[in-house]
């Protein structure tokens, strides 16, 4: 498996020797970013320059081909004028599962208010109920369910820092504090990550009774 300290090393002498000194903030994203990489994982990065133009999204992609694993890399590239005028509903997942190598979000994450979380967590659930219906309907993919539940994993995560005002980055961690509900989408969610596989119409109906509920219920 990839040694991402030495990877990102790399990757940051690589960033500077481009951009020298507009690098703004430097993260890593996902599994990565959690302590939780296989063989297989993407290597998530976060970079935010002073500001970005069309030559530096050029140069950018330019400079990743150089590097080791390009096959893996992907991520987010932005400038800081964009990020302070993004929805803040969107900075919530993107604050608190991005691990700084280089800067600090802290003061993005100011913006994040009570009102972006329940946001996010409405955004969330409404594009879960949508995807799984029509998952259901037309392309009735395995994939696709297990996107889903990816998405509605990150759904509780904020649902339960909404609860407990601490956001908890590993998902088998939220399992004693989430309710009965909750906890049937992180288990399948999990199982998923490990490799496993789930009766797809039963945890297709599990998906949508969960969202239907958080939508019609839920303030």
């Amino acid at each position: 498996m990839i040694n991402i300290e030495n990877w990102m090393e790399t990757f940051i002498t690589k960033l500077n020797e481009t951009f020298e000194n507009r690098l703004w903030f430097v993260g890593l994203q996902g599994s990565y970013g959690r302590g939780e990489a296989t063989e297989s994982s993407d290597i998530d990065i976060v970079v935010i320059l002073d500001k970005l133009v069309v030559e530096d999204i050029k140069s950018y992609g330019a400079m990743l081909d150089t590097l080791p694993n390009r096959e893996l890399i992907c991520g987010f590239l932005s400038g800081k004028d964009e990020i302070f005028r993004w929805d803040p509903s969107d900075l919530f997942q993107f604050c608190y599962d991005t691990t700084p190598i280089k800067g600090s979000l802290d003061e993005v994450l100011a913006l994040v208010d009570e009102a972006a979380v329940d946001r996010a967590i409405k955004i969330g659930t409404c594009n879960i109920y949508h995807g799984c219906v029509h998952n259901m309907l037309h392309e009735k993919s395995e994939d696709v369910l297990r996107g889903l539940y990816k998405s509605a994993s990150f759904v509780v995560q904020a649902i339960a820092f909404k609860r407990t005002g601490k956001y908890i980055k590993h998902q088998e961690d939220l399992l004693p504090i989430v309710s009965p509900d909750e906890q049937a989408i992180i288990e399948t969610f999990v199982n998923y990550k490990n490799g496993m596989t789930a009766d797809f119409e039963k945890a297709s109906q599990v998906l949508f009774s969960w969202s239907k509920e958080r939508i019609t219920k839920h303030e």
